[in-house]
């Protein structure tokens, strides 16, 4: 049976590097995806596009590349990612002078576009998840990103891009789409496309399957984290799947992991919606097939809706915070007065604020629901006061750390290491927009 090794080299934006270069040097891998693009990602992406046309893809974009490419290239490893975020075009330029300052030469590279529908939610007439017009939104508009699916990826494969680098993709179709190029599935086999789909699934998080985000001392012991190994899937033309990584590195694939995995984001596990199928995971088995290395079966699938989700960013509003620590014998009473005096403050000077919330790190900041109260007989040795609050203004927003700032003078005896800060706020909103609308292009660059 003819079989692919895709690795996942990220699991968002910031993840780490040398995971990635671990599983090009050892993984025996024929694609390594990157993960990147989460929902706020793209929006935050399309303010720095705004700022500067040559910026809006990832920033650690150039990182990555200069710790993988010359490897994957000697070893005919192909890169699929969604690091080119609001700018795919600039991304593969990106990539195209990494490569020629590493002397890599023959290197295609697409861009995937398309994905960008800013003008077309502007111009027509579509309600938000919240029921509200789009166009509601107004100057608050951001950014729009139709979810595309595999089917541009595939495409960019066949046309021999050694690297596809996309805006906003479902996550799954980085991995999905490998798969059909290589096996030749049809764009209608839903089950082979929902058990590839499940794949991606499994591999977007990246070291969350192999134990990541799943280690809990003393009932689920994951050794050596510090070096977490990043997840293998070995898929099968007929559909199967194990997940797997690399012989010694950290973490561990059990079915365990891949179970909190499976489960991650699902809404629905037999209606999961994507752009390329709604996969059926309800049926879905895994076996221990061998040390780390997970054997998984059961996913099917059902027709496309045939329309794609948008996210939709938009600056929603603006946090001011401040924070301010108390220590030593009676650290709890001057915390508690400080916010007395910060909570009076803040309505005496009429700073409009829409929400507000006092944290005392160390009591109640975790677990609000506890209220502030102590076992009897309890005295924190240090605890931190923080101020957080929402304005529809930039000035309003500065006005809360400005306040809690004043009580190293104006407040209760020992306070220290006071912080401030103000940042605009930028939330995600989503709508359905018929795929028939969208229109992916692809754009080459070579080496």
């Amino acid at each position: 049976m003819k079989t692919l090794r895709i690795g996942g080299g990220a699991g968002y934006s910031g993840d780490r590097i040398e995971p990635a270069l671990e599983l090009a040097e050892r993984g025996e891998l024929d694609v390594l995806i990157f993960e990147c693009l989460a929902e706020r990602t793209i929006a935050l992406a399309q303010q720095a596009r705004m700022k500067d046309p040559a910026l809006g893809y990832d920033p650690l974009l150039e990182a990555r590349m200069l710790a993988v490419l010359e490897t994957c290239a000697a070893k005919g490893i192909r890169i699929i990612t969604n690091m080119g975020a609001a700018n795919p075009l600039a991304a593969a330029a990106k990539i195209k002078e990494i490569a020629l300052s590493l002397g890599i030469e023959g290197l295609k590279i697409a861009a995937v576009t398309g994905d960008d529908v800013l003008d077309q939610l502007r111009q027509g007439d579509y309600l938000d998840d919240t029921g509200e017009p789009v166009k509601a939104l107004g100057e608050r508009l951001l950014s729009a990103n139709a979810y595309l699916g595999a089917a541009p990826l595939v495409e960019a494969l066949a046309q021999g891009a050694d690297i596809v680098v996309t805006g906003r993709v479902a996550d799954p179709a980085l991995v999905l789409a490998p798969a059909i190029h290589a096996f030749g599935w049809a764009m209608d086999d839903w089950n082979r496309l929902g058990q590839g789909t499940l794949a991606g699934h499994l591999l977007e998080c990246a070291g969350q399957v192999c134990g990541g985000y799943f280690a809990d001392p003393g009932r689920k012991d994951v050794p050596d984290l510090a070096r977490l190994g990043f997840p293998i899937a070995v898929i099968g033309d007929d559909g199967s799947l194990e997940i797997t990584k690399v012989a010694g590195s950290g973490g561990s694939v059990t079915t365990a992991t891949c179970t909190e995995q499976l489960l991650y984001e699902i809404h629905d596990p037999a209606a999961y919606l994507t752009p390329d199928v709604v996969a059926d995971f309800s049926a879905v088995t895994m076996r221990q097939s061998g040390p780390d290395r997970v054997a998984i079966d059961g996913a099917g699938g059902h027709p496309k809706s045939g329309m794609l989700k948008v996210s939709i960013g938009y600056v929603d509003s603006y946090v001011g915070e401040g924070q301010i620590s108390y220590a030593g014998p009676g650290a709890l009473a001057r915390a508690r007065l400080a916010q007395e005096i910060v909570a009076s403050r803040l309505a005496l000077t009429g700073v409009a604020l829409t929400e507000v919330r006092y944290d005392l790190i160390g009591v109640n900041s975790v677990n609000p629901l506890q209220g502030d109260s102590l076992a009897p007989g309890a005295e924190p040795l240090e605890v931190r006061l923080r101020v957080v609050g929402r304005a529809d203004s930039m000035r309003e927003a500065v006005l809360v750390g400005n306040e809690v700032e004043t009580l190293y003078t104006c407040g209760p005896a020992g306070g220290g290491g006071a912080t401030r800060s103000a940042r605009e706020v930028v939330a995600i909103r989503s709508t359905l927009l018929p795929a028939a609308q969208v229109a992916p292009a692809i754009h080459f660059e070579e080496t």
